[in-house]
């Protein structure tokens, strides 16, 4: 994985080269060549060549949500995910709420144009049958969830949130 921005490549250069034992000396861009190479590019130039390519980060699926507090407590408390980020533009305005668990990530909003209740959003998990369980003892057992082990793309547990939106928790075969 390359740093996110050519800023934070050139940090991580000038860390390693004032991390190295006495008598170790790198010029700056030896120290930059040589993290290009351990990210798997030729030299330096390779690798800022890739900053000006067009690039995409994952994508943030958002789903409408009626009531921020349970939303949080049943993405939180329930499902185990971790608020990232909240943004509200002012007090009594609608919420709207970064989360994510392991690589993914979701927003959850209460703002009237965003999402459509009853979304469905794939999520590839593995240790499925851990999992499950985790979302059993977070819902103090009033959600036990099957799983559906004949599904396309591998055993499958499907949630619906509060708010109609089906989360399907797939581990892919």
């Amino acid at each position: 994985m390359i740093p996110l921005t050519i800023d934070e490549a050139k940090t991580l250069a000038r860390t390693l080269r004032d991390s190295l034992p006495n008598g170790v000396d790198l010029t700056h861009g030896q120290s930059l060549d040589l993290l290009s190479r351990t990210l798997g590019f030729a030299d330096w130039n390779e690798l800022a060549a890739q900053y000006k390519q067009p690039s995409f980060g994952p994508a943030m699926p958002v789903l409408r949500v009626f009531d921020v507090d349970l939303a949080r407590s049943f993405y939180v408390d329930v499902l185990g995910f971790t608020i990232d980020f909240e943004h509200q533009f002012e007090p009594g305005l609608p919420t709207f709420l970064g989360l994510s668990r392991g690589d993914t990530s979701l927003g959850l909003s209460e703002h009237h144009g965003d999402g459509t209740p009853g979304s469905v959003v794939w999520v590839p998990t593995r240790n499925l049958d851990d999992y499950r369980s985790h979302v059993t003892r977070g819902a103090a057992g009033k959600l036990r969830p099957g799983i559906d082990r004949d599904a396309p793309g591998g055993p499958t547990m499907t949630i619906n949130d509060p708010f109609g939106n089906e989360i399907r928790f797939c581990e892919p075969e």
